[in-house]
């Protein structure tokens, strides 16, 4: 499900979609709020419904809803048809986030198996970033055979087998009783946060790691600072995904050293762009694998203490820290970049992963 959900060879190419069709750099931005503010505004209510509903049949929506947007791209291109493609794909990010992880750890939990839910995300999730470097290769063949089309068409076969996919997954909790309706559940979730200290830690944990990964958008711009031109940039960001994958495969391995694992991820990246040369990526990609594993370790430590009539409620609101971090990580580098040159940035948004590494390995829960 995951590489089909990646697959997507609008991706690297639907800014230019964009642009071609006459919208400026301001529009395609507020396009982009569009999206965000979509998936803020129904992080959590979707995460209730997915405690309160089938949480398959979301997951079954979520690429449907993204197909259905990218067919308005493909067919009807416009700025409405933009717009409302980016709606689609918000609700449908919205309400797969926190969905496929309360449904995989429970399932793995009825098999005896709940340990291994790290190596199971992490491996969906070197899978995922592997169909998004395929894509990224075949996509430019594919528009010079047929064009935007082209791509749209094959990005919105790729995600309807992903809902055919996500229809077979397991799903045998018992449906929730009348008294847990929508409201309960909601309700319930914000009391398991209110009432427990290291819950409220491990959901701070997860928006950190994760929302500050957010400045790997900017990475083409750190290669850039290397001095390469620009035909070498899109080789080193096949290394740091590659980095990425290779953190998603060791996910779950060596858990009890995710404070030093995530202290040295952080050495790395700094390392890595105070080089400010090509080979300093060779650190860089090992620093966003770490990254990925420490994600899918905070993530792992937040679905264990976690009872099931809340679990997506509760993974839904650090989805929304996350998206908070991302956006302050989004808006630091934006007003950084016109005092500070892009390695030095990136070296400073590394200092909270050695910070958070170093607080994790003082403490134990």
């Amino acid at each position: 499900m995951a590489f089909f959900e990646e697959f997507v060879l609008l991706y690297p190419v639907y800014a230019l979609l964009f642009a071609d069709h006459g919208l400026s750099p301001g529009q395609i931005s507020t396009l982009f709020v569009i999206w965000s503010l979509t998936s803020f505004l129904l992080e959590i209510p979707s995460g209730a419904w997915a405690d309160a509903f089938s949480r398959r049949r979301l997951l079954v929506s979520s690429p449907l809803l993204t197909a259905t947007g990218f067919g308005l791209w493909t067919f009807l291109p416009g700025y409405w048809s933009f717009a409302a493609g980016f709606v689609l794909w918000g609700v449908a990010t919205a309400i797969g986030s926190g969905t496929a992880e309360a449904l995989v750890y429970e399932e793995l939990a009825r098999l005896d198996a709940a340990d291994a839910y790290p190596r199971v995300t992490g491996r969906a999730e070197a899978v995922g970033t592997t169909a998004m470097m395929i894509a990224s290769g075949v996509a430019a063949p594919a528009m010079a055979w047929g064009g935007y089309q082209a791509a749209g068409v094959a990005s919105m076969a790729s995600l309807v087998a992903a809902a055919l996919v996500a229809r077979t997954l397991p799903e045998t909790r018992e449906e929730p009783g009348d008294d847990d309706g929508y409201l309960g559940v909601l309700k319930a979730g914000f009391r398991e946060v209110r009432g427990s200290r290291t819950l409220g830690r491990r959901l701070l944990l997860v928006s950190a790691v994760t929302g500050l990964s957010a400045f790997d958008e900017y990475l083409p711009l750190l290669a850039q600072g290397t001095g390469v031109g620009d035909a070498w940039v899109p080789p080193l960001m096949v290394l740091v995904s590659a980095g990425f994958a290779a953190g998603g495969l060791l996910a779950g391995r060596g858990l009890r050293w995710a404070g030093p694992i995530t202290c040295a991820g952080g050495l790395l990246l700094i390392a890595g762009a105070a080089v400010r040369s090509p080979w300093g990526f060779v650190f860089v990609a090992a620093a966003f694998g770490v990254i990925q594993w420490a994600i899918t370790a905070a993530d792992a430590r937040l679905q264990h203490g976690l009872p099931d009539r809340s679990r997506a409620t509760v993974t839904s609101m650090a989805g929304l820290g996350t998206e908070v971090m991302a956006v302050l990580t989004f808006a630091f580098y934006g007003l950084g970049s016109e005092l500070a040159p892009s390695w030095l940035l990136f070296a400073v948004l590394a200092v909270p992963y050695t910070l958070i590494g170093a607080f994790q390995g003082r403490r134990a829960e």
